[in-house]
């Protein structure tokens, strides 16, 4: 190890405790394993248990901030890889993947104000009054009304 212990003295950490730490779930972290945005884990033990090093919590950490924000796992990939690069580098790359997910944000944004216009109209156009023959919400799925 390279704080001078050996693997014996520090068995690291089980999959559960990484969940913990990290605050995701045991099944996000074999996902994250599977999909190669975390090392495959260490086998130990008796029973050849997952054992994470402590340093993965924040990588595990790091990918959760990055797909509550909606990055996608291949945008995480790139993110951690430019994390991991060189650290006088320049921000360029990592601003280009944030302004991209920014932009698909706004388009997605968009997107969901008409959405939400057409709804609120096909809503405004029914009589809840109405039987279920002449309900203009049903009428405008299936495209048989005007509205």
């Amino acid at each position: 190890m390279i704080d001078g212990t050996s693997a014996r003295e520090d068995p690291g950490l089980s999959i559960g405790e990484l969940a913990e730490r990290a605050g995701v779930t045991t099944e996000a972290i074999r996902y994250y394993e599977r999909e190669g945005v975390i090392p495959q884990a260490q086998r130990g033990g008796a029973g050849r248990y997952r054992r994470y090093a402590a340093a993965d919590v924040q990588r595990v950490r790091f990918i959760r901030r990055a797909r509550n924000l909606g990055f996608s796992l291949d945008e995480v990939r790139g993110l951690l890889g430019l994390a991991q690069g060189a650290p006088d580098a320049s921000c360029a790359d990592v601003m280009r993947i944030a302004r991209t997910h920014l932009d698909q944000v706004d388009l997605k944004l968009r997107q969901l104000g008409e959405l939400r216009a057409e709804l609120a109209r096909i809503v405004e156009a029914c009589d809840d009054a109405a039987p279920l023959a002449e309900c203009r919400v049903l009428g405008a799925l299936s495209g048989s009304t005007g509205t």
